[in-house]
């Protein structure tokens, strides 16, 4: 398992080992070493735009709007008294202009909101090619989109293994459109954080796997999902990922073994957080059934009195 400190370690060695202004320039002149979290404040509260995916028209599909849209789900956010918002990429027209962005970012700070995050669907596992360079071109889109609303960070995916290919070719794929990512994000001053997102995620030996991979770096990390190891031990698995996380998204339910869902342990889940030393936004992301306008609120009202 390799520690928030092994990680930082890593990265200090890293720029120390570099000739001249050469690790400097790889981040884009902003500095190698990732920053330790210091304070004693509560952790913020945001709400992911996904809780409400049935509402929410997703791009491309949106020829007819939605019953909900992002202005919408910003307003909801600022009803629940939250200190930040989460907006998915999905949601936004499938021509992003600065104009609909500075809209944005007029509605979330006359609401008191941050912009916590955004999250993207890429697939860096496919082959070079035409697909794989679209991947890419999307994810420096949004770094650019979330840098220009001043997003902090951005969920990624790593993809999963194309049929017929071993996974270590994947993996290594993967940590290639990393590291390219990153080397981009660097330059806006955006976090790219990885998600424990099934596929070549799936367990947290596969997640790391991919870290050790990529080149250590202060503008990437882990995005923590409370919801998505279906291993044996999910709460297990969590604790090993934590150090390493940047962005935190929580889910009310576990699937241990990929079985019946459980309500998660929300108390075991932000003390780990806490023990990790994390220091960025709790997103809740609502993904059952029930109507998320009933239910987001008494979630939100556990985890606040939790942070």
């Amino acid at each position: 398992m390799i520690s928030r400190r092994e990680f930082m370690a890593a990265a200090a060695a890293s720029a120390s080992l570099a000739v001249g202004g050469a690790a400097v320039a790889q981040q884009g002149g902003i500095g190698d070493i990732p920053a330790v979290r210091k304070g004693t404040g509560p952790m913020k509260l945001s709400l992911a735009a996904y809780s409400f995916n049935r509402q929410l028209a997703r791009r491309p599909e949106q020829d007819e709007p939605g019953k909900m849209t992002l202005f919408d789900f910003i307003d909801y956010c600022a009803e629940l008294g939250l200190a930040g918002t989460e907006l998915t990429s999905y949601y936004f027209p499938a021509n992003v202009t600065d104009e609909y962005l500075l809209k944005i970012k007029e509605r979330t700070f006359l609401s008191g909101l941050d912009i916590s995050g955004t999250a993207i669907g890429n697939d860096f596992c496919v082959a070079p090619g035409p697909q794989r360079d679209e991947q890419l071109k999307m994810t420096r889109d949004w770094i650019d989109y979330a840098a220009f609303m001043g997003a902090p960070v951005i969920r990624i995916f790593a993809g999963k293994t194309p049929k017929g290919e071993a996974e270590e070719v994947a993996l290594e794929r993967c940590a290639e459109g990393i590291n390219e990512s990153v080397a981009y994000a660097a330059t806006k001053g955006v976090v790219l954080a990885l998600e424990n997102h099934g596929g070549i995620t799936s367990t947290p030996d596969q997640l790391l796997g991919i870290v050790e991979r990529v080149t250590p770096s202060p503008w990437f990390g882990i995005n923590f999902d409370s919801g998505n190891f279906r291993t044996d031990d999910p709460y297990r698995d969590l604790e090993r990922i934590a150090p390493l996380a940047v962005n935190a998204q929580i889910k009310v339910a576990v699937s241990p073994n990929g079985g019946e869902k459980e309500p998660t342990d929300l108390k075991r889940v932000v003390n780990m957080l806490k023990s990790a030393g994390y220091r960025g936004y709790v997103v809740l992301e609502y993904e059952e059934k029930e109507d998320p306008r009933t239910e987001i609120p008494k979630y939100i009202d556990q985890l606040s009195a939790l942070l």
